[in-house]
């Protein structure tokens, strides 16, 4: 009898345990398989939901990575995105319903100067950029993405926090009627994330408004998200509606639906598996599928350098 290892083998979702183990999960995992390997699930214009506006007078940053970056296809088709469908191919093909205009975020918590912000005011805040960044995923693989946006830090200074703000809360839209995930109970909604705030004011961190050069289509996240480059993908919370600033530890989604296996600081770190698969390696979107040669996955994702300090004499293992 041949026995897999948890290594060898492409996971497909950041899924809840109840419906990972499900039989028919695991027939529609062989189907994703298959996709990976080159089969089109979906037609291209699938994925250019309210897409194709281009950022005007975007610079290069020295923040980024000479990697070379996947293709938008690849980037837009292939998605974690829960309020509209736990298949990877389900956001591309489910969220051209959401509308993105008219939008606001709400800015509130301890701050001294809580605003609610409409998003072309907001994308004005601060100097746009884009910003080439290795995305990194729990399950396995990871990208290589162009976003336009510039750092978080630039809104947080707006809005001056008080001495009661050690921790910055994102919350994600909930809207059933544009959202059929959101109408079953994969998770708490609205998808709530967090970070210390320390970590939303380091300059990597990015508040997102496009990919490639142009807006973000609706299935990344548009019409803005939130981008950690050195944690896993699901800590960048996606179309935010409120940025709270809380005394305390906020109460993530992942966190509430299985903490055992989503912790809070979720950084990239190869020596932590996850409890049902190695994280040391990962694969490349765009680069083979489930064939594509696998690569050591980096400590922080490959930004130590910029971000290490901030977790000096931290247990990694404990504090995952």
């Amino acid at each position: 009898m041949l026995i897999k290892k948890s290594a060898d083998i492409l996971p497909s979702e950041i899924t809840p345990r109840r419906v990972y183990e499900g039989r028919r999960e695991f027939v529609r995992q062989l189907g994703r398989i298959a996709l990976l390997a080159g089969a089109q699930a979906l037609p291209f214009a699938a994925a250019h939901a309210q897409s194709g506006q281009k950022i005007p007078g975007l610079k290069k940053s020295a923040f980024s990575t000479t990697e070379k970056q996947t293709p938008y296809k690849d980037i837009t088709t292939y998605n974690n995105y829960y309020e509209f469908g736990t298949d990877k191919a389900d956001p591309a093909q489910t969220a051209g319903k959401l509308k993105t205009r008219p939008w606001t975020v709400s800015v509130e918590g301890a701050v001294a100067k809580p605003r609610t912000y409409g998003i072309d005011d907001l994308m004005k805040l601060g100097a746009m950029e884009e910003r080439v960044y290795r995305l990194r995923c729990v399950e396995g693989w990871s990208m290589v993405i162009p976003w336009a946006g510039f750092s978080l830090s630039d809104l947080i200074k707006e809005v001056q926090p008080t001495g009661n703000a050690k921790f910055v809360e994102f919350v994600t839209l909930a809207d059933p009627a544009q959202m059929p995930g959101v109408r079953q109970q994969i998770l708490h909604w609205p998808y709530v994330e967090g970070l210390r705030m320390d970590e939303a004011m380091n300059p990597l961190t990015l508040l997102t408004f496009g990919l490639y050069g142009e807006v973000l289509p609706n299935q990344s996240g548009a019409p803005v998200r939130v981008v950690v480059p050195w944690k896993y993908g699901f800590k960048s919370g996606k179309s935010l509606v409120k940025i709270r600033f809380t005394e305390q530890m906020p109460k993530t989604a992942w966190s509430l639906a299985n903490a055992s296996e989503y912790g809070f600081y979720s950084n990239v770190n190869p020596k932590v598996d996850h409890p049902r698969w190695s994280q040391a390696t990962e694969r490349r979107i765009g680069e083979g599928g489930i064939f594509a040669q696998k690569r050591a996955t980096l400590m922080f994702n490959g930004y130590g350098d910029q971000v290490a300090q901030m977790y000096a004499g931290m247990d990694l293992r404990r504090n995952f």
